[in-house]
């Protein structure tokens, strides 16, 4: 029997809106796989991702659920279809899952939205400032580890670049501006990045000053990554034990709404170059 193909991320989201399709529509998965001439062992397989399911059963699956959304079934069965394995896969024995699932969510992502309060988003790090990020990574990781994890970081960027890069929208705090990661010429050449980055067309950079106080979410660095429909939107969250994935609507609908208010309380795009050029200035 040939190996079971890995467990991506976007092989469970389609797993998962299965089930909430058949949920939905008030059926147990025994009546459900009754009605397709089909066993309840084998639905089930499919709404927890063991087994992959074809464009053509999803759009079968869709129809036994009356699902009315034609847009949102055409983009599941698309996103079913897509099997092929991106180079993150190459870090799948040496990396955490959840890196991976990030690397993969932001390379299909048709736009990015981050908000960071206490580090620099990972997609405008240097290798510099992400080589002392991680070599704080507990349990302490060995210099192959470090170097397995910037590589990967590196190769995640590349969505910013190439003939056409994935638009982005980023707030950041300017407490995360100030910390002296790697020490003053690693932080210095860190906040001209910011400052390069921020000059394209694609990107969108905006500064927290201290003197907006509290605000929401403000203890918490966000990732939102959007898919080809707003249901298969991604909400990510970073945590001290790793990366969540958040898919509720409602979830999505909070964190949409918390990236609007703290973009609209943050400097414009213009401010924040100037208040990153003046901090890099003093370093």
């Amino acid at each position: 029997m040939p190996p079971r193909p890995p467990l991506t991320a976007r092989r469970l989201r389609v797993a998962v809106e299965l089930r909430k399709m058949r949920e939905r529509a008030g059926m147990t998965a025994t009546e459900a796989a009754r009605a397709l001439g089909s066993s309840q062992g084998q639905l089930s397989n499919v709404e927890s991702a063991r087994f992959g399911v074809s464009a053509e059963r999803i759009r079968a699956l869709a129809s036994l659920y009356s699902c009315p959304d034609q847009t949102f079934v055409e983009a599941l069965s698309e996103l079913a279809a897509d099997r092929m394995l991106g180079w993150w896969e190459t870090y799948r024995e040496v990396l955490p899952s959840g890196l991976l699932d990030l690397a993969e969510l932001e390379h299909h992502a048709t736009a990015i939205r981050t908000a960071y309060t206490s580090h620099m988003p990972g997609l405008l790090q240097t290798a510099d400032h992400a080589r002392e990020i991680f070599r704080h990574v507990i349990p302490e990781p060995t210099p192959p580890e470090v170097e397995h994890r910037v590589s990967h970081r590196v190769k995640r960027q590349g969505v910013l670049y190439g003939a056409h890069p994935t638009p982005y929208r980023t707030t950041v705090h300017e407490a995360a501006l100030h910390m002296l990661v790697g020490g003053r010429n690693v932080a210095r050449a860190q906040l001209q990045h910011l400052l390069d980055m921020s000059e394209e067309d694609h990107i969108t950079l905006r500064v927290l000053p201290y003197d907006v106080g509290a605000f929401p979410g403000s203890g918490q660095s966000i990732n939102y990554l959007y898919g080809p429909v707003s249901q298969l939107d991604t909400a990510q969250l970073d945590q001290f034990h790793g990366p969540v994935l958040l898919d509720a609507e409602a979830l999505l609908d909070k964190y949409r709404h918390l990236l609007d208010i703290v973009e609209d309380i943050a400097l414009s795009p213009a401010k924040s170059r100037d208040l990153i050029h003046a901090i890099a200035q003093n370093l």
